[in-house]
């Protein structure tokens, strides 16, 4: 009878390495791949009077953190950004008869 471990049974490196070698050509054994994206999360700072005020700002929208604030803040304002651009963009190719 081939007993295979259950998730409560606690295999050794030595193990699980065998177990890996045994399972490795059969792709019924794998589940899925899983893709991995990198963070995109990423930190700056602020001066500190201008991190006083954002701060205050958060307050008075009700967000409990002020990188919420930010955040929510500084995506509008890319959108704002793309948009602008975009239509300039297009003036700029309709005016010159491209």
């Amino acid at each position: 009878m081939n007993k295979e471990p259950t998730r409560a049974t606690k295999l050794s490196d030595q193990e699980v390495d065998d177990l890996v070698i045994k399972e490795a050509g059969d792709d019924k054994a794998w589940e899925a791949p899983v893709k991995v994206r990198p963070s995109t999360r990423t930190s700056f700072s602020l001066p500190g009077d201008l991190a006083a005020r954002a701060a205050f700002l958060a307050r008075i929208h009700h967000t409990k953190r002020v990188e919420e604030w930010l955040t929510k803040v500084i995506r509008e304002r890319i959108e704002l950004e793309e948009v602008a651009f975009a239509q300039a963009k297009r003036e700029i190719s309709e005016n010159s008869g491209a």
